[in-house]
């Protein structure tokens, strides 16, 4: 098995860089955008990401995405819920928390043949439909939220990492969020060339960006990853309850420093229905107004509740909720 993986991590050292050359051209200049500054390319360093993945009710899931051209990923018949939460330590508008929690899906007019995204990626639009996305910082929502359309809003976040488990957990308004913590994967250091797309909703619009990552990843898949994951009372996850998320994941990943470029090109459609009465109950995201007045803030709010899921986290968390 040793040797598999020996041979695994030799072969994906050859992958290419997924960052498109136009990133690569734009380093070194400069962009202001909404009054926040940018050193190009929007990139980030030394973040470590938990990410964990469940089946869910592939029919709860279609019920839940915005307009006629979202669809669930199907893996064996299921669709999959995706938590993501990426601890950003050094990025141009400081420190903050991710946390994303987001269905699979792919993009166009036809539903897509299982499997066959995961292969031909750009072909059948695969990525992730947005649900909730609570961030650290208000000059996160600001950028986010206001430049590429994710649905981003400030909340209590902490990311702890111990010998054996990674953890996370948001509360938002005293009220919890969500808690997830994964057994750490076997300490396998394969190396990682990731490209994602984003779908999120705002103002009405399905709104698409491109994230690349690249990092020396520990992954479990199957019977071999092990995680916890509980949904509270926010409003955020309420629509996530309704999937039916599995209690066993499909697979879990620790990437202890990844390297992020979130690209500045991004897309957008109108959300549209058959008549406008259905139109005006698609739900769109927040409006406009929602970001207009936000500022540049970069202070957290208080470390969430730890209590109220039975999880300390050994070896605490810093006062800010970072990893310790």
């Amino acid at each position: 098995m040793n040797q598999l993986i020996g041979l695994a991590a030799s072969l994906l050292r050859l992958v290419p860089s997924p960052v498109p050359h136009r990133q690569e051209r734009l380093r070194g200049q400069h962009a202001t955008v909404d009054g926040i500054k940018y050193s190009m390319p929007v990139n980030s360093d030394d973040s470590p990401v938990l990410m964990a993945a469940f089946p869910i009710n592939k029919r709860a899931a279609a019920a839940a995405l915005p307009g006629t051209e979202l669809r669930p990923f199907s893996l064996g018949g299921k669709g999959l819920l995706v938590v993501t939460v990426v601890n950003y330590r050094s990025t141009d508008i400081g420190k903050y928390i991710e946390y994303s929690l987001a269905i699979a899906v792919t993009h166009g007019s036809r539903p897509a043949p299982p499997l066959l995204p995961l292969i031909f990626q750009k072909t059948f639009g695969l990525g992730q439909y947005v649900v909730d996305l609570p961030v650290s910082t208000e000059i996160s929502v600001k950028g986010g939220k206001g430049i590429w359309g994710m649905p981003k809003h400030q909340a209590s976040l902490d990311f702890v990492v111990t010998d054996t488990a990674v953890s996370a957990q948001y509360d938002d308004g005293g009220k919890l969020g969500c808690f997830i913590e994964i057994e750490r994967p076997p300490a396998m250091g394969i190396p990682l060339k990731l490209a994602a797309s984003n779908y999120c909703a705002f103002r009405g619009m399905l709104m698409k960006s491109d994230i690349y990552f690249e990092a020396a990843g520990d992954i479990a898949l199957g019977g071999g990853a092990k995680a916890r994951l509980v949904l509270g009372d926010a409003p955020g996850v309420t629509v996530l309850k309704s999937l039916q998320p599995a209690e066993k994941p499909v697979f879990t990943a620790y990437l202890p420093e990844a390297h992020g470029v979130l690209d500045d090109h991004y897309e957008a459609w109108f959300l549209t229905a058959p008549s406008a009465e259905e139109a005006a109950r698609i739900p769109g995201g927040d409006p406009l107004e929602s970001v207009v007045g936000l500022g540049q803030g970069q202070e957290w709010l208080p470390a969430p509740d730890r209590s109220t899921t039975g999880r300390t986290g050994a070896g605490g968390t810093a006062p800010s909720g970072e990893t310790p």
